[in-house]
């Protein structure tokens, strides 16, 4: 029986005893990182890489969706922008085309800063 990846296990800790929108930071930046890394074996024309990690950028998009809290106004909203940019994902994927990966990337690095920025000024006023 071999010793477990420290890291593995540190992400795992963090995953569990994080609060809830900690958990949706760190899928936020998820999806930016597999967004990139997709980019980045397209780029290299490692098609295999770049598919792999555009399929975990898909699956961090359909974990936001379900997760969202549908009493919140502004979660239909995000819901039409999740499955807009999981379709511009999957239209990236079949066209091999990184233009529309910059799209989504960005839109991703824009709710990312955006939730930062809300949960700085939750603190504060908590």
């Amino acid at each position: 029986m071999g010793l477990k990846n420290p890291y593995q296990t540190y992400q795992k800790q963090a995953v569990t005893t994080s609060r809830p929108e900690d958990l949706t930071f760190m899928l936020y930046q998820g999806l930016i990182k597999f967004i990139r890394l997709s980019k980045s074996a397209l780029k290299n024309n490692n098609f295999e890489d770049s598919n792999n990690y555009n399929l975990r950028a898909q699956d961090i998009l359909s974990e936001l969706m379900i997760t969202l809290k549908k009493e919140y106004s502004v979660a239909e909203q995000l819901l039409t922008m999740y499955d807009y940019m999981k379709s511009r994902l999957i239209e990236a994927n079949l066209n091999k085309n990184s233009e529309i990966l910059d799209e989504v990337e960005g839109f991703a690095v824009e709710l990312s800063d955006t939730w930062s920025t809300a949960m700085k000024q939750a603190k504060l006023k908590s």
